[in-house]
């Protein structure tokens, strides 16, 4: 597939965007739900879940783009629906880290639009949970730490504000909460 690709949908900069982020299976749709709850707003799950199970089949490299518009088109229309913030079940740094990882590349478009979109707060998912097996979806523990360096060194590299989130749910959440509310009241 050609490496430059047209444009993808905007998303509304009026909404602040919270990205609950992290590897497989370490609890990111859960938290999102859970934050969006708590303050009164939408969440966004991960795009990738409902693309692979309509596929029936693991991405490929092909299907990148797809990925992607689909994200932000399901971005654009729940930004709609927020108040005030948005969370998000991961977003395209997270896709740019998976093509890495399987593909051995990001696509330069994909590396740009993870760039220009880029979330107001990051909200890492630690890998201090029990993975769990779902078919179709997960790899395994193995793929879930080297992921999780991945995310870490790329949130770095592009001075992302971030946070790591550990221990039970109701700790996350109250980490989170804590970061969001900074956020809000900046």
């Amino acid at each position: 597939m050609p490496d430059k690709k047209p444009s993808l949908p905007d998303i509304d900069t009026a909404i602040m965007r919270v990205v609950v982020t992290g590897a497989e299976s370490t609890g990111k749709t859960t938290l999102a739900r859970r934050l969006a709850r708590r303050y009164g707003t939408v969440w966004a799950p991960e795009y990738l879940r409902s693309y692979v199970q309509q596929k029936k089949a693991p991405p490929e490299e092909c299907d990148a783009w797809n990925i992607a518009r689909g994200h932000l088109a399901q971005e654009q229309e729940l930004s709609r629906e927020a108040s005030r913030l948005l969370f998000l079940d991961t977003d395209l740094i997270l896709t740019c880290i998976y093509q890495a990882f399987y593909f051995g590349r990001c696509p330069d478009w994909l590396g740009k639009a993870s760039a220009e979109r880029a979330g107001n707060l990051y909200v890492v998912t630690n890998t201090d949970i029990p993975w769990t097996a779902d078919p179709g979806q997960r790899d395994g523990p193995h793929v879930r730490e080297a992921v999780h360096a991945r995310l870490m060194a790329e949130l770095q590299v592009r001075s992302l504000p971030f946070l790591l989130v550990s221990g039970t749910l109701d700790e996350r959440t109250h980490q989170a909460a804590r970061a969001v509310d900074a956020l809000l009241d900046r």
